[in-house]
């Protein structure tokens, strides 16, 4: 329904006056600023370069400067991959479902270009030391994580060998079972995480 020209007059006049009521408002609120916050150049507080609190005791030196350590990590979408690089190391960790079948350590048929493409990473950053892990999650015995996990790492590192095919890298390969879980094992996502086989090798420096 079309209004009639006197109520959209009505309509007019009433929004120029919520407007000229809402400038008018604001303009006394930036007006009525707390003394004391107006805006300045000038520094809050005066400094005393002199003052002895300012200065080092006789005798004490600065720490050297150090860098933090600072981390990235990269998860692929399906969360079956996940990349974390730091100043000093890289360190690729992948889902055993998707390396192996259930509870086995036979590797599938994806395996091994995931694991070539992580030699090809480790030959990028001339690593000559290369770490292989295995986890589970805490469902079974402890007794059997531990040697399932070993065996899983066992057969990335036989592929990493095998493709890398440099006798100057030093491998360390152990089995953790349920220890150093990453996520909670409480829950089956939780637990998906924490099946992995993690490689790890150091940056090249510069």
């Amino acid at each position: 329904m079309t209004p009639t020209p006197r109520f959209a007059l009505a309509l007019s006049t009433t929004t120029v006056l919520l407007a000229t009521s809402l400038y008018g408002a604001a303009s006394a609120h930036a007006d009525d600023a707390p003394p004391g916050t107006e805006i300045s150049a000038a520094a809050p507080v005066k400094v005393d370069p002199n003052d002895p609190d300012l200065k080092l005791p006789d005798g004490a030196t600065l720490a050297q400067a150090k860098v933090l350590d600072i981390k990235s990590v990269v998860e692929d979408q399906s969360g079956d991959e996940r990349r974390e690089d730091t100043n000093t190391s890289v360190t690729f960790a992948l889902q055993a479902e998707v390396l192996f079948g259930k509870d086995s350590a036979k590797l599938g048929a994806e395996a091994k270009s995931r694991i070539t493409g992580i030699a090809e990473e480790i030959k990028n950053q001339n690593a000559t030391r290369v770490r292989v892990f295995g986890f589970t999650d805490n469902l079974g015995s402890s007794a059997h994580g531990d040697v399932l996990s070993k065996k899983r790492a066992n057969a990335v590192h036989d592929i990493l060998t095998e493709t890398l095919n440099d006798a100057g890298i030093t491998y360390e390969v152990r089995g953790y079972g349920e220890q150093y879980p990453i996520a909670d094992n409480s829950t089956e996502a939780g637990r998906k995480k924490n099946r992995r086989v993690e490689v790890s090798f150091p940056r090249t420096e510069g």
